[in-house]
């Protein structure tokens, strides 16, 4: 790789999946928000970050939406195609970058209400510490287990409880080891941190903000809304 790589960033946003809990035929990546596509509003906030020079949107192989959308043109922004399960998407963008970037930053496309700022942070830590991390939050709330029979169990220490939220980021070639390993070992993957806690690399907790939501039901596109308003009147 060369020297001028060192710190090159690219994106991956997974953009293939179906969105079952919408109670939509139309992915959610694809419902309207403010007369934009909620995976339009995502992309313009990542295009925001300059850091990022290369956006890789990871498509259903049915997709015939997205290359009718204005923002598909944009040249930092290129697709490809993913699988059946999120990581498969995940995995197919990263093998698309071929060594060419040194970092991937993957973010979920139904997160469009994620603040540039809080993935400069992100970006800065990482490359600062030459290792990667995540965006979250501090749990807020009383955090209950609960056993097989849905009583509670035990109230769990909130101190060290975060919510895990996207962007994620992580040296390419790591993400890729870490994933194959995983899959191999055939041990569940919900994002890319798991990954690579399984090959107990370490991820940096970087705060981000409560309001960046993802939409996974009719509600969240509703607040949503609220919160792409209130940003755009700060």
């Amino acid at each position: 790789m060369s020297t001028s790589a060192k710190h090159s960033i690219a994106a991956i946003v997974p953009a293939a999946g179906v969105g079952k809990r919408m109670q939509s035929d139309t992915p959610k990546q694809y419902l309207t928000i403010g007369g934009k596509c909620v995976i339009e509003h995502t992309l313009e906030k990542l295009l925001q970050v300059a850091a990022i020079e290369k956006i890789v949107v990871v498509l259903s192989k049915h997709d015939d939406v997205f290359e009718t959308l204005a923002i598909a043109k944009h040249p930092r922004i290129s697709t490809e195609i993913g699988g059946a399960e999120r990581v498969d998407s995940v995995y197919a963008g990263l093998t698309s970058l071929n060594d060419e970037y040194q970092w991937a930053l993957v973010h979920d496309a139904a997160r469009p209400c994620v603040e540039p700022g809080d993935i400069k942070a992100l970006i800065a830590t990482c490359t600062e510490s030459t290792e990667g991390g995540l965006l979250a939050y501090p749990a807020k709330d009383t955090i209950k287990r609960a056993n097989a029979d849905g009583n509670v169990e035990t109230t769990v220490s909130r101190e060290l409880i975060w919510h895990a939220l996207t962007p994620q980021m992580y040296k390419v070639h790591d993400l890729v080891k870490a994933i194959d390993f995983s899959l191999a070992q055939q041990f569940t993957i919900t994002d890319e941190s798991s990954a690579i806690e399984a090959v107990n690399k370490p991820s940096h907790l970087v705060v981000g903000s409560s309001l960046n939501i993802k939409i996974t039901s009719p509600e969240d596109l509703h607040l949503a809304e609220m919160i792409l308003q209130q940003q755009v009147n700060t």
